[in-house]
């Protein structure tokens, strides 16, 4: 029989507390509660959650894993003005939107979410309406500057960013505002226009990445100015984006040809490939941090009411059972 100290070159090692720089793979004794630990690597990956009320894409998001907002879209019929919340493990139906659409931004928290812009009836209109979330329904808020759709959001329903959009194709829009919890003021322009991109971060501290034509570039906002971050590894369009601007996830999304569902972790330098959704699709909503995220609606074939939650790979202690 191989023993332990012949595997790794050294004796499990008796400890009143648990090591506090532990390596993978590394084992001891605890002397204080009796009991053998290691610490072990848990994988990255997404895990379903409960469906959506509502199948639909084209939807914003905002909030966290376990509270969760959806709100917006289109449903296999007509736009959506159906809100549902996530406790982690089920949505549960809300108060409607005051208007109906798709393609819109979102951002802040389950209660106090922002709603704004989008693609409303009749006919191909750019909306510039806003609307305010406090958990229970929806008033309506003062209007963007720029009416546009295929827009993203960050930050929170106090200290807003609305970031590019359409019209005009193909290209989109530079305009960037700021919700300060009443109005809508110009902010910088992105260096170069943006339609149906990823966006995550703070109002001070906000991140741009991907767009039309599957661009792979990203953008790191300061509040005042836009500078070049790290490039996507690959390049894609109405994605969903969650976290901060130095730890952001970019969910799924359409390169020409085929719907994503390949994910990117961004560090604040660089992009890094993690775990795949389980179902390819685009159009979908995010929400929560780049190592808990929500991924949710979409469109696979078809108008998708799917969820997915993201955990990040990382190591945890486990204790062991001897018999």
């Amino acid at each position: 029989m191989t023993t332990y100290r012949q595997l790794k070159g050294y004796n499990v090692k008796r400890v009143d507390s648990d090591p506090a720089n532990a390596q993978v793979g590394q084992v001891w004794y605890n002397d204080t509660i009796n009991q053998i630990k290691v610490r072990t690597q848990v994988v990255a990956a997404w895990a379903s959650g409960g469906n959506l009320g509502t199948a639909r894409d084209g939807l914003a998001g905002a909030g966290t894993q376990t509270a969760g907002l959806a709100f917006g879209g289109q449903n296999s019929t007509a736009l959506a003005n159906e809100t549902e919340e996530y406790n982690g493990s089920a949505w549960s139906e809300q108060n409607n939107l005051n208007t109906a659409r798709k393609v819109l931004g979102g951002c802040g928290s389950q209660t106090a979410g922002l709603a704004f812009g989008g693609f409303t009836p009749p006919g191909a209109t750019a909306s510039n309406t806003s609307e305010e979330y406090n958990g229970t329904s929806w008033t309506e808020g003062n209007n963007l500057g720029q009416a546009r759709y295929n827009v993203h959001g960050a930050g929170t329903q106090a200290a807003g960013l609305a970031i590019g959009g359409s019209p005009p194709a193909p290209n989109g829009l530079v305009n960037v505002e700021h919700y300060g919890g009443t109005s809508w003021t110009a902010g910088a322009n992105l260096p170069a226009s943006k339609r149906s991109l990823g966006a995550s971060g703070t109002q001070t501290a906000g991140l741009a990445f991907g767009g039309q034509q599957a661009l792979v570039t990203t953008e790191e906002y300061d509040g005042s100015s836009w500078t070049t971050g790290g490039n996507m590894n690959t390049g894609r369009r109405t994605h969903a984006g969650a976290g901060l601007q130095t730890a952001a996830i970019a969910i799924g999304g359409f390169s020409p040809g085929a719907n994503r569902a390949d994910c990117e972790q961004y560090n604040g330098t660089a992009w890094a490939t993690t775990a795949d959704l389980a179902t390819a699709r685009r159009y979908l909503a995010g929400c929560g941090t780049s190592s808990l995220a929500l991924g949710f609606g979409g469109y696979i074939s078809a108008k998708s009411a799917l969820t997915e939650e993201f955990t990040e790979a990382a190591a945890n202690t486990q204790s062991l059972e001897v018999s």
